[in-house]
């Protein structure tokens, strides 16, 4: 027999330590887990069947595809393309390529779903792009790492998918679709503050693009952005699921990078699948790690005891979701998105689920809040790409970024007490949200 309490100090405290001792995380889950089992006295070949069940799911074949398609993108010159077509519309403004810069990351957000893979590819164009135009060089890496952070809510969002395997199979369809306005909301917040910055500072207006030569850019954009749609349409409108969206999306992305847009060499595919396989190994070895712990977690009813917590320091839903988002911010502050979907959400699901919040809102929630953690210190993996792009210090880009990061808690805050922001599309479309 074994004492629980203890079991749950060992396998959490340990799991801290590992932490702050800066141990990667896949292994801190791991070790933490066989230290726990030990002590349970249950056989380590329990913790190999835990993770073997953990990444043995069809949904997660999604994953490599979207990884792989988000690869040749990024490969194929279509970033450069969704750049001039955000130009065509909004760049003859004042603050003109502050403004590209968000409609870019928005549009590429459709097609990538990744913040780092923005920064990485549209950063290394716009912050040279806007320092040459007169912008200074920390609000020019703070709005690229700010607005990169669309591509993780505006769909398809592999985090979306690892959350559904997490929150035990809720839908991918759904989350999808839940994150559209979101994503939107937090796009058309970025640029108020463009705006507002834009004016105080007498940043420069861009010129307009001729009208033939406009519609010649957005017609080669489009081509790019149908990716998107293959991917939203089709996995909400039910022609094929999430994992067989992924796979044409990526043929039709080299497709389109190698004979349409004619920038994609076969001889760079092997580069291309090597970053997809290093990308995809620290994904899948995160799930089967975190599979394991968090069957501990189950066993040793953690779940429950926190949510037991939360109800003894207040019966109001109001202060438990402000609560979790506190905790969530904090903890985005200091681990990477993956590792912390697949810890807290089977933690948190059933206390919002006690409140009256569908798992699928809670599911943008979550997202949203480890999303900002992507941009703040000290471990945002967006942040330190774009702090690297621009050759400055973290300390200024912060600085710069602390209006943005206003109105992402704004825009956090709309998305966690208003259910329709999150959920008026998939209940629109026939979701059971």
């Amino acid at each position: 027999m074994f004492d629980s309490n203890i079991a749950i100090w060992l396998l959490l405290g340990s799991f801290v330590l590992f932490i702050v001792f800066k141990m990667p995380v896949v292994f801190a889950l791991a070790v933490s887990s066989c230290v726990t089992l030990l002590y349970m006295h249950i056989p380590l070949m329990a913790f190999i069947q835990q993770m073997a069940k953990s990444v043995n799911s069809f949904s997660l074949m999604a994953i490599p595809f979207f990884i792989l398609a988000g690869e040749i993108m990024g490969a194929g010159g279509i970033s450069n393309r969704l750049l001039d077509c955000a130009n065509v519309f909004v760049g003859r403004f004042r603050g003109g390529l502050a403004y590209v810069n968000v409609l870019g990351s928005m549009l590429f957000g459709h097609l990538s779903g990744s913040a780092v893979a923005d920064v990485s590819s549209l950063g290394s164009v716009e912050i040279p792009m806007q320092v040459k135009a007169g912008y200074d060089m920390p609000f020019s890496v703070a709005v690229t790492v700010a607005s990169a952070c669309q591509g993780v809510l505006i769909p398809p969002s592999h985090n979306m998918i690892i959350y559904s395997l997490a929150a035990g199979g809720v839908s991918v369809g759904a989350l999808f679709i839940a994150g559209l306005l979101p994503g939107v909301m937090l796009g058309l917040l970025l640029l108020v503050v463009c705006a507002v910055l834009s004016v105080v500072r007498h940043y420069p207006k861009g010129e307009a693009v001729p009208f033939k030569q406009g519609v010649k850019i957005v017609w080669n954009a489009l081509l790019a952005l149908f990716t998107a749609v293959i991917i939203l349409f089709g996995v909400t409108l039910g022609f094929f699921t999430a994992t067989e969206s992924a796979a044409i999306a990526s043929i039709y992305a080299f497709i389109v990078s190698m004979f349409i847009y004619k920038e994609l060499k076969l001889s760079m595919m092997p580069r291309i699948l090597m970053n997809t396989v290093k990308t995809l190994a620290m994904v899948f070895s995160l799930i089967a790690a975190a599979g394991a712990f968090g069957y501990l977690l189950a066993m040793l009813r953690i779940p429950t005891l926190i949510t037991q917590g939360l109800l003894s320091i207040s019966s109001n839903k109001y202060v438990i979701f402000v609560l979790i988002n506190i905790m969530l911010l904090l903890l985005g502050c200091i681990m990477d998105m993956a590792p912390l979907i697949l810890i807290v959400t089977p933690i948190l699901v059933p206390v919002v689920k006690a409140f009256g919040m569908s798992p699928v809102q809670f599911g943008v929630v979550l997202i949203f809040n480890l999303a900002v953690g992507l941009c703040t210190p000290p471990v945002g993996s967006a942040l330190f790409v774009g702090c690297g792009i621009g050759k400055i210090s973290m300390e200024e880009t912060v600085k710069a970024m602390l209006p943005m990061y206003l109105v992402m808690v704004i825009g956090l805050l709309l998305v966690t007490f208003i259910p329709e922001v999150s959920l008026f599309l998939p209940r629109m479309l026939g979701y059971q949200v």
